[in-house]
Parts: C-alpha cells; structure tokens; sequence
C-alpha cells in the first residue's frame, strides 16, 4: 500500500543529491500496479482528502455547508413539489366530487326532455351517470345570519352518484330526500347561519311572482335534513341541495331542468367521449367540460408550481458552487502532494478521477440524505402541521384561505427521480473544473522551492 502523501519524507530536488555514492541515479519509486481509473488507490486518497485534519478545518467546514444545501434543497424541492402534487389533487377530487367532468346546456329551446337525453347519454359507454338538475342562485337566511348560495335541485335516485355529498354527510340522513321536503347544506354554511338538523333555512329568490305591483321575491323556508363536509371551505359554504321539484317551483322553471351533469368512469377521457356524447344527446347542446370551467385556476397553480420549481433550485445550485470553491481551496492545499504524486507517476487523468471523487461524494451523499429527509416529511406533512400549529398557536394551514382542510402531499415517482438526477447532475458538473485545475498542476513548478 502507498503510503500517505502528507508524510512522504522530503525528497531530494537536485540531480547531485538524487545520486547514491557509487554514482549511478537511484531508480524512481513509481505508484504500485493495477492503478486504473477508479482504482481503489484513487478512492483511498479521496477519502483521506475528505477527513480534513485541523490546519484544514475551514475547507471541512465549507464541504459541510455544501453538504447541508444539497440535501436541503433536494429535501425542499421534493416537499414542495409533494404538496403542490397533492393540492392539486385533492382540488380535482373536491371539484369532480361535487360537480360533473361534462356540463349539458340547451341552445334552442328550454331543456325539457331532460329524462330521454340524460338516459341516452348514460348508455354510452365510459359514462358513469348523467344527473339531470336545476341550479340557481338565492339568499339564504338562518337564525342569526344570511348569506348567498347556490340552490341545486337533484333527484333522489341521482344523490347517490354524487359521492362528494352522498359519502360526506355527517349529520342527517338522505334517506328520502324528495319526499322529506327539506335542503342538504354544508358545515360552514350551518355554522355561519346557525343551523342544525330540524331548523328552517330560508331562501330568497329574486325571480318571484309578477304582481301588479312588480316582481315580489319568492320567499320559502325549507327544514334542514342533512349536513354534509366536502373538505373545501368554499362548497361547504355555499352549497344547498334541494329536491328536484322543489327547485324547478322555487325558480319557476316548470317541467325543465337547468343542465345535466355527466359523470365519467375517467376524468381525463373527455375529450374522447365528447363526439359520442353530442351524438348521443340527439338535439342542439352546449357541451363544457371540467377543464375549461377551471382552466384559469388550474392554469395558475400550474405556474406557481414551475415557478417554485425554478427557485427552489437555485438552492442546489449554490450548494453546487460551494463545492467548486471548497475543492479549488483543497487543490491549492494539496499542491504539493499533488506534485509529488505526479513524480512518482500518477497521471493526470488519476489525479483529475481523485477531485472528482471528493466532489461527488459530497454531492451524492448529500442527494440521498435530502431524499430521505424529503420523503420522510412528506409522508408525515399533516401530523407536522398539527404540531407546529399546536406548538405556536396559529393556523398553518387555514381552510378559508387554501380551500382545503388538510395539508396534502402526493409523491410523483418521475418528479422525485428528476430532482434527484438534476442534483447529482449539479455536483458532478461542479466537480469538474477543480479537477480539471489540479490535473493541470505542474509538478515543477510546484516544487521549485521545496
């Protein structure tokens, strides 16, 4: 085994003091066999450059804060990235779970056949269910409070199709809805107008009964048969579910219906469902899907989601530039062991491959620690948040303002794999310019005064 450079005995530097007495030159001691790229006397010396003795302490201290940014950055950026995935997700979720993937809308004439073209489109195949329903708006009024909300009138036999009300209720019953007469709310809306189960909700609606004396408001008082929790603070707070009949009388509307919401077995299959469902409906219809309802609000969180992608990276990025300035400090450091190598017949190929080494070793032990550190947040992201709330007394997560009442977080395999290759990518690139500094050394120059 060769012996470490820092404690090579000093070596003679003329050719006089190189000669033995008998005359002849001494033969040259030459680096041991089998020292190939990547050979374990390369690695031997990486390490032994990475456990800086305390001459070297400051060199050890900036590899260590390089260390640390790369696994924070990585761990950052796969926590952000887990939540943004899992916000987004739950926002489909919520969405889907309350409104269709496909709105039908009449052009002609009024949607009066709405029973026949509901039923044509739920026999094509892919359609979960198409829901006929009559949506307004109204006022709704409580015990000690009023507030605006969006009235739905819906079937008793189409409630159980959609899971975001029927799956969450948490008082009441839907058990004969249409024949109980009374509205399903949700829990923000019950709590901000002082509602449970048995009080009457009152609604005003402005289109009322023309009178000689104008339109007078259609005012009538409905009991409150369930409550249910969606989980986003906006439907819970304005949503009332009434029973078909009893909206389309409240809204005037006769035997017609406002829409009909289609349910897919996929959500993403629209646009290949779209021609059969207009073939299917057999009359003119405005045909709008959940993509295009809320393209500028998924348009944006998709910006936002780039746009932290960008600057959370630039934390790997510095953490990369503190590993060039750590390894060109060590490269000026060990210049002399680094000549002496070269005299002894390390190539510069070897000493380059023993730069690169230390550089990304720092930077793959880093990666690994921050995508531990990354998951392990992410899979316990809600039960930290109820702690750091606890622990200061504020709200971390407020539903008012996120529209969820959890904090998500969905892992992307693909995403997690990509920012684990960008930071690899990041140390490995900044290995190469102080290694290619140190394989450029010259050995003479270098030990002219020694």
């Amino acid at each position: 085994m060769l012996q470490s450079t820092d404690s090579l005995p000093d070596r003679p530097t003329t050719a006089a003091a190189a000669r033995p007495v008998g005359g002849k030159a001494a033969p040259a001691k030459r680096l041991p066999a089998g020292t190939g790229p990547f050979s374990r006397f390369e690695w031997m010396l990486a390490g032994r450059y990475l456990r800086a003795r305390r001459r070297e302490a400051f060199i050890s201290v900036i590899a260590g804060f390089s260390f640390i940014g790369i696994m924070l950055g990585v761990a950052t950026l796969i926590i952000v990235m887990a939540v943004m995935n899992g916000f987004r997700a739950q926002l489909i979720d919520k969405i889907l779970g309350l409104n269709g993937h496909l709105i039908v809308q009449a052009m002609d004439s009024p949607l009066t056949d709405y029973d026949p073209v509901a039923q044509r489109i739920a026999a094509v195949p892919g359609v979960a269910s198409a829901i006929p329903l009559v949506e307004g708006q109204a006022l709704a009024s409580g015990s000690n409070a009023s507030n605006g909300v969006l009235v739905r009138g819906i079937r008793d036999a189409d409630l159980p199709h959609i899971r975001g009300i029927a799956d969450n209720v948490q008082l009441g019953s839907l058990v004969d809805f249409e024949a109980s007469g009374g509205v399903a709310i949700g829990t923000r809306l019950a709590a901000s107008l002082g509602l449970t189960i048995g009080s009457n909700l009152t609604l005003v609606s402005p289109n009322g009964n023309v009178t000689p004396l104008g339109v007078t408001p259609r005012i009538k008082a409905y009991p409150v048969t369930a409550i249910f929790e969606i989980g986003m603070s906006e439907y819970d707070s304005s949503f009332v579910f009434v029973p078909f009949a009893e909206a389309q009388a409240f809204f005037n509307l006769g035997d017609e219906a406002s829409a009909i919401e289609i349910y897919l077995d996929s959500a993403d299959s629209v646009d290949e469902l779209r021609p059969a469902i207009e073939e299917a409906a057999d009359r003119q219809i405005l045909l709008t899907d959940w993509q295009q309802r809320n393209v500028t609000f998924f348009s944006a969180l998709e910006v936002e989601r780039n746009v932290m992608f960008l600057i959370l990276s630039l934390i790997i990025l510095i953490a990369a530039l503190n590993i060039i300035s750590g390894l060109t400090m060590l490269v000026k450091e060990k210049g002399h062991a680094i000549a002496i190598l070269r005299t002894m017949g390390a190539t510069r190929g070897a000493i380059m491959r023993i730069f690169f080494i230390i550089g990304s070793a720092i930077g793959a032990i880093g990666t690994f620690a921050g995508f531990l550190l990354g998951v392990l947040i992410s899979l316990n992201i809600e039960t930290i948040r109820e702690w750091i709330a606890s622990f200061f007394t504020t709200d971390v997560f407020s539903s008012e303002l996120y529209f969820l009442s959890q904090l998500p977080a969905d892992m992307d395999p693909g995403e997690t794999l990509s920012v684990i290759l960008m930071a690899l990518a990041l140390s490995f690139l900044a290995t190469l310019y102080p290694a290619w500094s140190a394989a450029r050394l010259d050995p003479v120059e270098a030990l002219r005064y020694e």
